[in-house]
C-alpha cells in the first residue's frame, strides 16, 4: 500500500536532480563491451605474448637476463611507449587500451611487462606537465628508437613515504645542480632519460616542496648500483640510481616549482590501473594453469577439478579474476572519460594485487607438489606477484587513499 503522505518539495527536487543526472549519463555510462579497435589490440597484444613472452619467461627468469630483444620487438608492433600523444609520435592509447596490453603481457611474464610500462610511468609526469619543447625532446626520442626510460622517485627511507623524499634540487643560474640517492628504480640501468622529483623548498609542505626534472642518463655525477636479485619478476632492471652534483638545464625542469609532488602522485591516476591489470593478467595466468592441470591430474579414479575441495577454489580463482578486472575497467574508463579516478585506481591496485598473490598461492597447492618445483610455471607466478602489493604504492597505503577518500565523502553527504 502506498503511503498517502504528501512528498517533501526537498525530497521532489532531490528525485528530479537524480533523474536528470542519470537521464544526462545514460549516454556516456560504462558500456563493458569493447570496441572493434580494442578487440584487434587484445589480439595483437595477445598473439605477441604467446609468441615472443611465454616461450621465453622461464629462461628469463632464471638468468636475469634484461629482455631487450623482447623489447625491441613490443616496440616495433607498437606495444611499447603506448601513453605518449599522436602529436609527438605516439599512438595516444588511453588507459582502457593500455589495460588490456598489460594484462596479456603480463600473462606471459609479469617482469617483462614491468620492464615495458616503467616506459609509461617514467613518461605520465612528462605528458601531464612539462612544455612542448620537452615533450618533443624527451617523448619524441621514445618513438624514434625503441630506448627505455624510468621513474626516480622512490628512496632508501622513502618509500611509500614520498614526502620524506632527500633528493634536492639547488638552483644556481639557469641550472639546477641535484643530488642525492634513489633506490628500486626499475629500467635503472637501461634507462635513456630519468624523470626524477627532488626537494627544491626544504622548508615548505609536501606540495610546495618538490620539482619534477627530465635528468639525461649520461650526464655527469650519475652513478649506477648493480642490478638487484628479487625474489620475482628477475629480469626487471632494477637499481639504485646516485646523483652527485648533477647539472640539469631549468629547461628540463617539469612544470612550476613546487608542483612536482602533485605531477609524480598524478602519474599513479594513470599508471595503477595499469599496475593493476598486470595483476589481472597474473591472476588469470594462475587460474587458467590450475584449471587445466586439475582436469589431468586424478585422484581416486577422477580429475581432481571434480572434487568439491579443489573446485570451489577454481570458482574463487575465476571470480577474482573478472571482479578485479572490472574494477581496472571502472577507473580506466573514468580517467578516459575525463572523471578523476584516484579512488578507484587505488581500490583496483589493491584488489588486483591481492587477487593475483591468492590465485597464485591457490594455483601451487593445486599443483601439489608439482607446484613447488620450478619445472612447472606456477611457482614463478607466485614469486612474481608479491611486488603488486608493493610496488606503484602498498596495499597499506592504497587503503590509506581509500579510507580518507570515502571518510571525506562521507562528512559530505555523498554515499
Amino acid at each position: 500500500m502506498f503511503a498517502t503522505r504528501a512528498t517533501p518539495l526537498r525530497s521532489l527536487g532531490r528525485l528530479a536532480a537524480q533523474k536528470k543526472f542519470f537521464s544526462a549519463s545514460a549516454a556516456t555510462r560504462i558500456n563493458l563491451a569493447l570496441t572493434p579497435e580494442q578487440l584487434e589490440l587484445q589480439e595483437l597484444a595477445r598473439s605477441f605474448t604467446a609468441k615472443e613472452i611465454t616461450p621465453n619467461a622461464a629462461h628469463h627468469d632464471r638468468t636475469g637476463e634484461y629482455p631487450s630483444e623482447i623489447l625491441k620487438k613490443a616496440w616495433e608492433v607498437g606495444l611499447l611507449n603506448t601513453h605518449i600523444p599522436e602529436a609527438y609520435g605516439g599512438l595516444g592509447l588511453g588507459v582502457l587500451d593500455c589495460s588490456l596490453i598489460s594484462e596479456e603481457m603480463s600473462y606471459g611474464c609479469s617482469g617483462i611487462q614491468t620492464a615495458a610500462e616503467a616506459n609509461g610511468l617514467a613518461e605520465a609526469p612528462v605528458i601531464l606537465g612539462a612544455s612542448d619543447a620537452l615533450k618533443k625532446k624527451y617523448l619524441g626520442r621514445m618513438t624514434e628508437e625503441p630506448l627505455m626510460c624510468a621513474y626516480c622517485v622512490t628512496e632508501p627511507i622513502a618509500g611509500s613515504d614520498v614526502a620524506g623524499i632527500a633528493t634536492k634540487a639547488v638552483k644556481k643560474g639557469n641550472s639546477w645542480s641535484i643530488s642525492g640517492s634513489k633506490m628500486w628504480i626499475t629500467n635503472g640501468g637501461k634507462a635513456n632519460w630519468y624523470f626524477v622529483l627532488a626537494k627544491t623548498d626544504a622548508n615548505a609542505g609536501p606540495g610546495k616542496a618538490f620539482t619534477g626534472f627530465v635528468v639525461d642518463a649520461n650526464s655527469p655525477g650519475i652513478t649506477v648500483g648493480k642490478k638487484e636479485i628479487n625474489m620475482g619478476q628477475r629480469c626487471s632492471d632494477t637499481r639504485g640510481i646516485t646523483f652527485e652534483d648533477v647539472e640539469v638545464s631549468d629547461e628540463n625542469r617539469i612544470g612550476d616549482i613546487g608542483k612536482g609532488f602533485q605531477l609524480a602522485m598524478g602519474a599513479f591516476d594513470v599508471t595503477r590501473p595499469l599496475v593493476a591489470s598486470a595483476a589481472v593478467g597474473l591472476a588469470r595466468r594462475a587460474y587458467e594453469e590450475a584449471l587445466k592441470y586439475s582436469l589431468e591430474r586424478k585422484t581416486m579414479g577422477k580429475p581432481i577439478a571434480e572434487h568439491q575441495a579443489v573446485a570451489f577454489m577454481l570458482a574463487d580463482m575465476a571470480i577474482g579474476v573478472e571482479a578485479a578486472r572490472g574494477l581496472v575497467h571502472k577507473t580506466a574508463w573514468l580517467r578516459d572519460n575525463g572523471e578523476r579516478n584516484t579512488l578507484y585506481a587505488s581500490m583496483a591496485k589493491a584488489m588486483a594485487s591481492e587477487v593475483a598473490n591468492k590465485n597464485a598461492a591457490d594455483a601451487v597447492q593445486i599443483f601439489g607438489g608439482n607446484g613447488f618445483n620450478s619445472e612447472y610455471p606456477v611457482e614463478k607466478l607466485m614469486r612474481d606477484a608479491k611486488i603488486f602489493m608493493i610496488y606503484e604504492g602498498t596495499s597499506q597505503i592504497q587503503r590509506l587513499i581509500i579510507s580518507r577518500a570515502i571518510i571525506d565523502n562521507a562528512k559530505k553527504g555523498i554515499f
